[in-house]
């Protein structure tokens, strides 16, 4: 039997038991279909703002991939630059042990002159003293001969111990800066590894977040595409119903001969419509929405008259999209970029509400006044042994955290009271009057 022929006995048993049945359950079958489709709009609606929110999520963590990619490989160059350094240092500290050996040697020939000098004046091949040599002289002048002679070589005695002495402490002074320069290179090499392992790892992190969010973004189309089918499925389902209630109406006053032809119409309409209301004749949601703005670090303006809670708040715009770089905060590139390192970050914080410092770690620690632990307060300096005695520097916030740029994760707030922190905390405290 037929579909058309099926449904045209329905609805005759229908028009049987009676208009006043038949349509209003016509009618509750329309309402339920709409009431569904009404939810499943909802769902989709819900599943559009999920795809846009995790599209902006990919783009914010491409950029942040971006900044990492870059702070490697100015990390690397500086690694290299570093590890150039250290060789030139080494030969010239090899060339200076050469020169003192060269010395070494110099000072024991004037050794030799001098002994060389008073055996010359010695009788009979005697050990004699200068005094001794005075004392023999046959005249007067004889011994006026001898006393200038003896003054001479006093006198060169005197001048080539000098000269010695000067030399050796030249050298020493020469070896002496080589090494401490060997030493802060050799540092700065250690930190700059250190950092590198820290930046791959958060690269890492980064590559593994970026495949959830794909797969997230994957899974929310496929969930979009699903419902919205399902939707057209429903809008040709109420087309037919509603159609069905039509057509009940008019077989109820036109009589039992116009039924089919009525029938017929609806489905054809009910094909029509479910066709027009295909997704593949609509323009998804997703195409007609446009892409989110690319997000920027807006400069912080100076406010001279600013609060420690300004000057706090200041970096809260940098974390999560920020990146430690060794010398990074010195310019208006890497601010904008937010590419600090931590006493540069500190140095920038502090500008922002007019106080200018400068240098590094080693000079922020006497840029203000010393205090203790105890006296602590928020906008305080605070300084942690890393690579080398007060190699990283933030601002305290309170409650036992400060806020800095780290080499893991570029600006953030972290804990100084326990964990990593709390042991590399040295109990140094500086505060910056303002």
């Amino acid at each position: 039997m037929s579909k058309k022929k099926l449904l045209v006995m329905n609805l005759a048993v229908l028009i049987g038991l009676g208009s006043s049945f038949a349509i209003p359950s016509a009618k509750a079958e329309t309402e339920s279909v709409s009431d569904e489709r009404t939810k499943i709009q909802a769902d989709i609606n819900q599943a559009d703002q999920d795809a846009q929110r995790i599209q902006t999520e990919i783009q914010n963590l491409n950029e942040q991939k971006q900044r990492v990619a870059q702070a490697i490989q100015d990390n690397n160059n500086k690694i290299n630059q570093t590890q150039e350094d250290i060789k030139a240092a080494n030969k010239i500290i090899s060339e200076t042990d050469a020169e003192i050996k060269e010395l070494e040697t110099a000072i024991q020939n004037r050794t030799e002159i001098l002994k060389q000098r008073a055996i010359s004046y010695q009788h009979s091949g005697g050990n004699v003293e200068y005094i001794d040599v005075l004392l023999g002289s046959s005249s007067f002048s004889d011994f006026v001969n001898r006393a200038i002679a003896v003054g001479k070589i006093v006198e060169a005695d005197r001048a080539m111990m000098e000269q010695q002495e000067a030399d050796q402490n030249v050298l020493k002074e020469k070896k002496a800066q080589k090494l401490q320069s060997l030493a802060k290179l050799n540092e700065l090499n250690t930190e700059l590894k250190g950092m590198q392992e820290h930046l791959n790892a958060q690269k890492a992190k980064n590559d593994a977040l970026a495949a959830d969010l794909q797969n997230e973004k994957t899974a929310t189309e496929a969930a979009i595409k699903s419902l919205k089918q399902k939707e057209a499925d429903l809008a040709a389902q109420e087309a037919i119903n509603k159609q069905l209630a039509s057509a009940t109406a008019n077989a109820n006053s036109e009589g039992q001969a116009s039924q089919e032809a009525a029938v017929e119409q609806t489905n054809t309409k009910a094909v029509t419509s479910a066709k027009t209301s295909s997704p593949a004749n609509k323009e998804t949601t997703s195409s007609s929405k446009s892409s989110p703005a690319k997000e920027t670090v807006a400069a912080t303006p100076v406010n001279s008259s600013g609060s420690v809670n300004d000057l706090i708040r200041a970096g809260y715009k940098y974390i999560g999209n920020s990146v430690y770089v060794m010398g990074g905060g010195r310019s208006a590139s890497d601010i904008a970029n937010g590419r600090f390192d931590c006493s540069g970050f500190v140095i920038w914080a502090f500008s922002t509400v007019g106080v200018q410092l400068s240098g590094n770690t080693d000079t922020l620690k006497h840029a203000g006044t010393q205090v203790s632990t105890s006296s602590m307060q928020p906008g305080d300096l605070v300084f942690f042994d890393t690579y080398k005695r007060d190699g990283h520097v933030g601002i305290y916030v309170g409650g036992g955290k400060f806020i800095g740029s780290q080499s893991s994760t570029g600006v953030a707030i972290a804990n100084m009271s326990s964990g990593y922190w709390g042991e590399k905390f040295n109990g140094r405290v500086v505060r910056i009057n303002f």
